[in-house]
């Protein structure tokens, strides 16, 4: 047993633990970590981090950077929150982000925007294909009347919950939490309206890579899906990753593909040219 009934014991003790690496932590400084994505520089990663189940993690990330998100064993649900970091009451819209570019399901390609017109991340690749858009994040009721806990230091924790502790780093609070996109868990609507969930398991290792359109702060819960049926908590690590990227030019392909999404850059160049 670990003796650390003394301030001199747990002093000992904690810095015996300095290196020490576990499954889900965060690697810091972003640079030490092992396996970097591919044609990255170690100089140029700013966040990796692999987030437990039941988990959260928050960043601030420069216009410009890339995020990668990576379903390690198959079973992550990478819920996502986002803010505009110079000016946090612009925010992801969710339903701008699926109306004006007249489709419903993101992948690559696709940009999700705010709710003041701007463009506030491109999707350059997407691994995985099953996202959503429509259900929002589970909450402590939902958990509660799944697993029989719900709250955030119980063994269920929900993503509204673990939500309200990523904002919080950043001076926000529970009124700051929008709709959220769920990454890696799909939904699809039916013809007669009726939801198809795609929730997996899947196989390991998906991934999909997002840039930064503008300075964001990204709040991630790898929680359960709000409508997944299955009656176990049952959610696997996500992998984070993240590293600086040139700004997005004048003739990208994402940028240039429609004129609803050429105006949203547009409203962000306005934005960055004062």
């Amino acid at each position: 047993m670990t003796d650390t009934a003394s301030p001199y014991a747990a002093q000992a003790h904690a810095r015996a633990m300095a290196g020490t690496q576990v499954e889900a932590m965060p690697i810091l400084p972003a640079s030490a970590v092992s396996e970097l994505p591919h044609g990255v520089s170690s100089a140029d990663m700013v966040w990796a981090e692999t987030i437990a189940p039941g988990g959260y993690g928050a960043k601030r990330l420069n216009r410009g950077a890339r995020l990668q998100l990576t379903d390690l064993a198959g079973d992550a649900c990478a819920s996502m929150l986002i803010f505009n970091a110079e000016r946090p009451i612009e925010r992801l819209n969710v339903a701008d982000t699926l109306k004006v570019q007249w489709n419903a399901y993101l992948g690559a390609g696709k940009l999700v925007l705010s709710d003041m017109g701007r463009v506030m991340f491109s999707v350059l690749e997407d691994g995985a294909g099953t996202h959503d858009a429509f259900c929002g994040a589970s909450n402590q009721a939902t958990n509660a009347a799944k697993y029989g806990t719900g709250d955030n230091w119980g063994p269920h924790p929900n993503a509204r919950d673990r939500f309200s502790l990523g904002v919080a780093k950043f001076g926000l609070a529970r009124r700051d939490i929008h709709p959220c996109l769920n990454w890696f868990k799909g939904m699809k609507v039916e013809d007669d309206g009726s939801l198809l969930p795609q929730h997996g398991p899947f196989a390991p290792g998906r991934s999909l890579i997002l840039r930064a359109e503008m300075d964001v702060i990204v709040v991630l819960a790898n929680c359960p899906h709000v409508l997944d049926a299955r009656s176990d908590y049952t959610v696997t690590p996500l992998r984070v990753s993240a590293w600086r990227g040139p700004v997005t030019p004048a003739d990208d392909p994402l940028r240039t593909a429609t004129p609803e999404g050429l105006r949203a850059f547009l409203n962000v160049e306005a934005e960055y040219s004062r």
